[in-house]
């Protein structure tokens, strides 16, 4: 399958879920679903579903997540993105609820690249109020996901003039998982502190300092060795020491 061909595809599942159709819309999805089908493709496809009305779009993700593939996964958090200038709060929501639904890594993750971490280069500052709660929710993939937003908007935003004084507020909103124990979760959040470290190590190398050195945080140690990844040698060595004391 190529770009054309998915989206003519996605043009006829989407055109079967306006119409509400949702049962011949799934059976036009399901082998693309069942095949190793690539994520840019999906994502098209995901996108042309999630224009339509949200009732019936809603009704067709319920089903695909109702199958747990992994690729259905994308299609879902395509469609959800197409929420976000429209509907951000309930975007955010939709995202959540199947990130507990998939009760996975590749869901959180899958979902986390394509719908908070999109919101965090369009709608900054509203955003960061909506994953605020989500750093202390009671499921460690919903935690996990903060660190994957994170991890994109680090990626996006390095050859965006004006953006990198947001670093250092994205650190400041890690803080308070910054000793996160549960591993799934840490993995996410180390996954963004190294995405941070790596175009923007002064800011990050200033906050490891005051969190393990300065307040002696004790972070698990995987979540120090993702985050001092691009960090210089002497910028390791002062933490090492200050971790040790």
């Amino acid at each position: 399958m190529n770009a054309k061909e998915a989206d003519e595809l996605g043009a006829r599942i989407a055109a079967l879920v306006e119409g509400e159709d949702t049962d011949k819309a799934y059976r036009l999805l399901a082998p693309v679903l069942g095949e190793r089908t690539p994520f840019r493709l999906l994502d098209r496809m995901g996108r042309a579903v999630g224009a339509g009305p949200a009732s019936h779009v809603d009704a067709m993700l319920e089903r695909i997540a109702s199958k747990r593939t992994e690729g259905g996964w994308v299609v879902i958090a395509g469609a959800i993105g197409q929420r976000l200038d429209r509907d951000l709060k309930g975007a955010f929501a939709l995202c959540r609820s199947y990130i507990v639904a998939a009760d996975v890594w590749y869901g959180a993750d899958i979902l986390g690249e394509r719908v908070p971490g999109p919101a965090l280069l369009s709608h900054f500052d509203a955003s960061l109020a909506l994953l605020g709660p989500w750093r202390r929710d009671d499921n460690r993939w919903v935690r996990r996901t903060v660190g994957v937003a994170v991890h994109f908007w680090a990626k996006r935003s390095r050859s965006v003039p004006g953006l990198s004084a947001r670093a250092g507020e994205l650190l400041t909103f890690l803080e308070p998982m910054f000793e996160e124990w549960e591993m799934d979760a840490v993995k996410g959040v180390g996954w963004g502190l190294k995405t941070l470290g790596r175009h923007y190590p002064g800011p990050v190398a200033e906050w490891l300092a005051e969190q393990v050195v300065r307040r002696r945080r004790r972070p698990r140690a995987l979540m120090l060795r993702k985050a001092s990844t691009y960090l210089s040698d002497g910028q390791r060595a002062r933490l090492s020491e200050g971790s040790e004391q």
